[in-house]
């Protein structure tokens, strides 16, 4: 018995340690799967008003995974707190140069927004003139020209000859709306005249600075056209030329003049030539007949100099000689035998002013002033201007082979 009693206990024992092996390969119920090693990644892009695009850079941060938890949620991977500075995947080099402009913080704009912008500020100016019929008779007739809003007030640059002689203006803004227009001033010698309406609401012009003007340069002219129906007609072209001269009406030169192709017709005249920056640096004046793309612009600088003076006092005080002027040309010249072939021929001489106080005489020609040289009535009047009576100035003419010098104390009108 106690043999067989050893054996039981034997196998009770065996038995007790199979089944407690076996327990070991039961999975646990709240047993938590392991965290996903993630990389983290974070691309760097340039802003939006950045200067210029700086290489694409990029930061890894791999995170160790988490110690196993049976009862709290798997841990969200993601970018650390602090990162090691971002390296450049490629040298980029230097950074370009800024493209070249021509003035700093200012943009050229497309044709079409240099129309919108300057559409409300150009104006058809419509004149109501009296004209002689073939049997003597005065008859009505209309004229047609474009005009340039300068400020709220309502004054309007134009052309002289589009109000010369006018018994009554009006003045139609791109609105379509219309109002009687008064002369504030006229000036003959630049083409030039100030009207003025009253309205509200007005949009003036921005203008520029004709002396940065370059040859080729983009130029878009705004002006009523024929006075064709249905607002302003627009021509696009390139300044042609600068400081050209040609000589209008009346013995009067203009000088100084941009010349471009941007198509300009009878109606323009008084428009806007206006640069790729919607600035107006130009007022339409002339075109040369039978010539094609060749038209004429009083630069904008010279232009708010006579307008100052006459929003100031309806006319420009320029010193006043007391002459008569004409061109001298080749065909004068040769007539006369002169030894110069450009300059100002005194057509008369008015007792009692500066120049007869100095003995100047008929058909002397002035070829200086102070030390400017005078080829021609614009460069005269435009001398005069910039310097008001009172002024002491140096004369030099030719008379007949002779060269000869005096001076004169400028008189008023």
């Amino acid at each position: 018995m106690p043999r067989r009693s050893l054996l039981i206990v034997a196998l009770a024992l065996v038995s007790f340690l199979v089944l407690s092996a076996c327990g070991k390969d039961t999975p646990a119920e709240d047993a938590t799967p392991l965290p996903t090693v993630a990389l983290a990644q974070s691309t760097i892009v340039p802003s939006a008003t950045a200067p210029s695009a700086e290489p694409v850079q990029r930061a890894e941060t791999t995170r160790e995974p988490a110690p196993i938890a049976t009862s709290a949620p798997p841990p969200t991977v993601g970018v650390p707190a602090t990162q090691p500075p971002p390296t450049p995947l490629v040298d980029s080099g230097p950074t370009p140069a800024a493209p070249i402009s021509l003035r700093p913080g200012q943009e050229d704009v497309t044709t079409v927004e240099v129309v919108k912008l300057l559409t409300p500020a150009v104006v058809q100016v419509v004149t109501q003139v009296l004209q002689m019929s073939m049997f003597n008779q005065p008859i009505p007739g209309e004229g047609v020209g474009t005009g340039v809003i300068l400020d709220v007030e309502g004054r309007i640059v134009t052309n002289n000859h589009v109000v010369e002689g006018a018994q009554a203006i009006t003045v139609t803004l791109s609105n379509g709306e219309s109002f009687p227009a008064r002369i504030i001033g006229t000036d003959l010698s630049t083409d030039l005249a100030v009207i003025q309406i009253d309205a509200p609401g007005l949009t003036p012009a921005k203008l520029g600075n004709s002396s940065e003007l370059e040859v080729g340069e983009d130029l878009v002219a705004i002006g009523h056209a024929l006075g064709l129906k249905g607002g302003p007609t627009v021509s696009k072209g390139v300044v042609s030329a600068l400081g050209r001269s040609i000589d209008a009406e009346n013995d009067v030169t203009l000088v100084d003049l941009i010349q471009t192709d941007a198509s300009i017709n009878p109606g323009n005249s008084g428009g806007a030539l206006v640069n790729a920056r919607a600035e107006v640096i130009g007022i339409n004046t002339a075109i040369i007949v039978g010539g094609r793309g060749i038209g004429f612009a009083i630069n904008i600088d010279d232009a708010q100099l006579v307008v100052a003076q006459l929003i100031e006092r309806g006319f420009v005080d320029r010193g006043f000689l007391g002459i008569s002027p004409l061109n001298l040309n080749p065909g004068f010249a040769n007539q006369m035998g002169s030894p110069v072939e450009e300059g100002v021929i005194l057509r008369q001489v008015f007792p009692g002013t500066a120049a007869a106080g100095a003995g100047l005489q008929i058909a002397d020609i002035i070829v200086q002033l102070g030390d400017v040289a005078i080829t021609n009535t614009g460069e005269l009047s435009k001398f005069l201007m910039a310097h008001p009576p009172g002024d002491t100035i140096e004369v030099v003419i030719v008379r007949g082979t002779q060269v000869l010098s005096t001076t004169l104390t400028l008189g008023g009108r």
